[in-house]
């Protein structure tokens, strides 16, 4: 029998998690939102049969639902999360986890009380140059990674003002949370290491400025809330030795947004990176995946060639989800690692705000 699932929120992502459920061979039974206009347009498109206004009607009108995905603000993950947990669902949410470290160590010890899944829309692993660089880590061709730098920056891209991205209530903070996705996938490249202290600073010099406003078209709210960061940059020292140095930003003064990864390992270094041409979902956006390594005395750079995806792994990681689920494939991420990513982002704000290096226990 095919996996049955249930929508939790009609947003953006839906455009993407349902293909992707529905590419492993799930069944999408049912869509819920409190915006039911929303739930119903999203349904139409898909074809979904069943809309609810409200979760709790969804379990109770759907009780053989196998899972959940959840794409709603930041502040409802947990909650969300463990009341499906509680209807003994599987969990796939989106990103970030929660609001912080603390939400998410809730959340694993719910899905292991109740033995079920829990996994989070960490895409860009999912990506085909992610894929074919952990092949190279994973046959110690890269050897041990001693360093990495993340990068998710932008010049002009805050998403709207006012509503709940810019709400630290709503959304837990600005583009380091926002904009994970780099820092987690230097942690899966690193083997996801413990984190032992970090240094963080953070900026909100253009958090108020339109000027710097992203190409999606997302309405700002009239006296709404601005009280997140616009950029910031962090040092994070591993018990292992390791370390990491990161960026995030929706505006600071930077050519071009870039999403990259570049680390050195003891036998070889690497780089996934995509490059757009102007900030935002942008068609001139160039995806480069390379290997630096030391052959007979000479610098030999390697280019990996990887199919395109423009969904930048979404619709992969959906599926993964499913497929993991079924025994298909191992997940692509775990509670464990979205806790240490987490925790690491609490450590930047702390930092931040103390101006001190913050201890990681």
């Amino acid at each position: 029998m095919s996996c049955k699932i249930g929508i939790i929120g009609a947003g953006g992502m839906a455009n993407y998690h349902i293909p992707g459920f529905r590419s492993a061979g799930a069944e999408v039974c049912a869509i819920a939102d409190i915006r039911v206009d929303a739930a119903k347009a999203v349904a139409q498109k898909y074809d979904i049969k069943n809309v609810y206004g409200g979760v709790a009607e969804m379990f109770d009108k759907q009780p053989g639902l196998d899972a959940v995905s959840i794409i709603t603000p930041n502040k409802f993950h947990k909650p969300l999360a463990i009341q499906a947990l509680e209807h003994d669902k599987h969990v796939f949410c989106e990103k970030p986890p929660a609001l912080d470290a603390a939400d998410v160590l809730e959340m694993k010890t719910k899905a292991e009380e109740k033995g079920k899944t829990l996994m989070f829309d960490f895409n860009n692993r999912a990506r085909p140059e992610s894929r074919a660089m952990m092949q190279y880590i994973t046959q110690d061709v890269v050897g041990r990674i001693n360093s990495a730098q993340a990068l998710w920056i932008r010049r002009t891209g805050i998403p709207g003002f006012g509503g709940w991205f810019t709400n630290k209530e709503l959304s837990g903070g600005g583009p380091v949370i926002d904009l994970l996705h780099m820092i987690d996938l230097a942690l899966y490249f690193m083997q996801y290491p413990a984190p032992a202290w970090v240094l963080g600073q953070t900026f909100a010099d253009f958090i108020d400025d339109k000027s710097f406003k992203g190409p999606w078209g997302i309405p700002d709210v009239e006296r709404g809330v601005t009280n997140v960061e616009a950029a910031a940059h962090a040092f994070v020292l591993f018990e292992t030795g390791q370390v990491l140095s990161l960026r995030n930003s929706w505006a600071e003064m930077n050519k071009r947004e870039e999403v990259s990864v570049v680390f050195q390992g003891r036998n070889a270094g690497g780089m996934v990176r995509r490059l757009f041409g102007i900030d935002g979902l942008d068609d001139t956006s160039i995806d480069t995946c390379e290997l630096y390594v030391q052959e007979n005395g000479r610098s030999v750079n390697r280019q990996i060639v990887v199919e395109p995806d423009e969904t930048m792994g979404r619709l992969g990681a959906a599926a993964n989800f499913v497929l993991a689920l079924e025994g298909k494939e191992a997940p692509l991420n775990t509670p464990d690692e979205a806790l240490k990513l987490m925790k690491i982002i609490d450590a930047i704000y702390g930092s931040a705000a103390s101006g001190k290096p913050v201890q990681i226990q």
